[in-house]
């Protein structure tokens, strides 16, 4: 490494160019080095005992902040170190950052940048926790980070060349709605509405109504509400978009049923779909973590690796160990899916070429046009998916009874909890003065003139 450091144990990322080191003291810049740290820049927000991975904002303005300096011309000729601090919370969180940029921009592997993390006689890094109270049950990894963002990449869930981040900042504020893309353009997470807009304690609460215009933007066509009823869900259908209860428990894990009809929804809805139970964490996490494992057949930890960096504070409790517990059938599930879906399109292919005769052409011909008119799967899943909503329906209409008032939920419940600690956070914007209608309360948290790039 350049003249000049005498720090050991830095990990080397780009051979004399970038390396990544924990000091106890905070290094000076020389001729030949310059030192920086992001632990007091980007800070997670904590629940509880919660402490990261950072969110998807400030891991692109991380990745962004890091190729201007490579670019600099100022820093063009100087090792660039990042540094971080023996508090081990900070250290996890920047090493996730350094090893996310590896992945991203410098195409390795996982494995390959983690390998990097732990080099040169590197002590291990504290695992992540849930945003729950008390003692922790699940470990996520600084690895699990790493993986859940390569697949997101390969799934091109991940894309920051096209990634708003003003856009994702306004919308995941409470005050602004409390929303944030899961899978881009097809399941959104966001807190469960009010009856009615209005501020409580110094933050507006959104009605149903307020959520239109955004969902109409984005093309999201289906709710769904996993918590007991706040709102009449008819204010959703009288503005045109399906609404669909599967209420379940705060803080415990979907039945069989409710997984294979939240699937279901997904899998036969016209466009995207928001998904909501109080704070959007726990329960909206967990199932939308299902379709995750089932559709891309992401692992459960990189499936918890994703979503709280999407947004910060799902997954819960017992509902890590349920998706642990539900991968491989997740798995298994999307295969059979997708078979099935390949044969219902070939035999469509089958009979669209037997009802519609065209001039013969050539082979080559013929290729070219189907490379140019590919096969509509996403209407192939939805009619897939009709096939199965019979049985589907009987079985809910036969075997499942659970209604709300069969399971109430006396005093604060988890996602009470949690939504109240949210609201709480320092709003980014100025509130100073609040509207007091509702249509005012509409235009506050939708009025920013581009849409969330998706």
């Amino acid at each position: 490494m350049a003249e000049g450091y005498e720090e050991s144990g830095a990990a080397e990322f780009i051979k004399d160019r970038l390396y990544f080191a924990t000091l106890r003291v905070k290094p000076k810049n020389t001729a030949n080095i310059h030192y920086f740290s992001t632990d007091e820049e980007y800070v997670y927000e904590s629940f509880y005992g919660d402490f990261g991975p950072l969110n998807l904002a400030m891991l692109y303005r991380y990745c962004c902040k890091l190729n201007k300096k490579l670019k600099c011309y100022a820093t063009s000729r100087k090792t660039l170190v990042h540094y971080t601090s023996y508090e081990q919370k900070k250290r996890a969180n920047a090493a996730v950052l350094i090893g996310a940029y590896a992945v991203i921009y410098l195409k390795r592997s996982p494995e390959e940048a983690y390998r990097t993390l732990i080099s040169a006689n590197n002590t291990p890094y504290l695992p992540f926790r849930d945003a729950a109270v008390g003692e922790c049950f699940y470990n996520l990894t600084v690895l699990d980070c790493l993986q859940g963002f390569h697949k997101a990449l390969q799934c091109s869930f991940l894309d920051f060349d096209n990634f708003d981040v003003e856009e994702y900042e306004h919308y995941e504020r409470v005050e602004n709605g409390d929303l944030n893309w899961i899978i881009p353009g097809k399941i959104l997470a966001f807190s469960g509405p009010h009856p009615r807009s209005k501020i409580e304690n110094g933050y507006p609460l959104h009605a149903p109504e307020a959520y239109l215009q955004y969902f109409r933007q984005h093309h999201v066509t289906d709710v769904v509400r996993l918590n007991r009823k706040l709102y009449d869900g008819r204010r959703f259908q009288e503005a045109g978009l399906q609404h669909h209860d599967l209420y379940f428990l705060d803080g415990t894990t979907p039945s069989d049923i409710i997984t294979r009809r939240f699937l279901h929804v997904c899998e036969s809805a016209e466009g995207a779909v928001a998904v909501h139970c109080k704070a959007g964490l726990g329960r909206t996490g967990t199932l939308i973590g299902c379709y995750l494992m089932k559709h891309f057949r992401f692992t459960a930890a990189e499936t918890m690796a994703w979503i709280r960096t999407c947004r910060p504070g799902s997954i819960i409790g017992p509902q890590q160990n349920f998706l642990e517990q539900k991968q491989n059938s997740m798995w298994v599930q999307g295969d059979v899916h997708r078979s099935k879906q390949k044969v219902l399109q070939q035999r469509l292919d089958r009979r669209r070429q037997q009802q519609q005769p065209q001039p013969q052409q050539q082979p080559q011909q013929q290729q070219q046009q189907q490379q140019q008119h590919p096969s509509p799967t996403p209407l192939m899943s939805r009619l897939l998916s009709s096939m199965d909503d019979l049985s589907i329906n009987t079985t809910l209409s036969k075997s499942y009874r659970l209604d709300e008032n069969d399971c109430r939920e006396t005093g604060q419940t988890q996602g009470d909890r949690l939504r109240a600690l949210k609201s709480q956070r320092t709003p980014r914007y100025n509130f100073s003065v609040f509207p007091t209608t509702d249509m005012m309360l509409v235009r506050s948290f939708s009025s920013s003139s581009t849409p969330l790039k998706r």
